[in-house]
């Protein structure tokens, strides 16, 4: 019985190792690295992609602020300037 034990816990290390070695040898491959970079930059992107929207709900939050500032100051609503308007 206890000779059956231990071959399983052999058997199941060897099954682990053989499939760790063999992830390991895809990562090496062309094919692997393509993966890895391809999932690298795809997780740039959305990173950016989140960064970017913190940054515009940032700008509209302090574009508030600085509107509810000028109107509590002056009286006055401000409006968004036409083009051209200084020219």
């Amino acid at each position: 019985m206890r000779r059956l034990f231990w071959f399983g816990i052999g058997l199941a290390l060897g099954v682990v190792a053989t499939r760790k070695v063999n992830q390991a040898a895809h990562a090496a491959t062309p094919a692997g690295i393509g993966e890895n970079v391809g999932e690298g930059l795809r997780a740039l992107a959305g990173a950016l992609g989140e960064f970017g929207a913190d940054v515009r709900a940032g700008m509209a939050e302090r574009e508030h602020e600085l509107r509810d500032d000028v109107q509590r100051r002056t009286g006055h609503t401000p409006g968004r300037r036409a083009r051209g308007a200084n020219d």
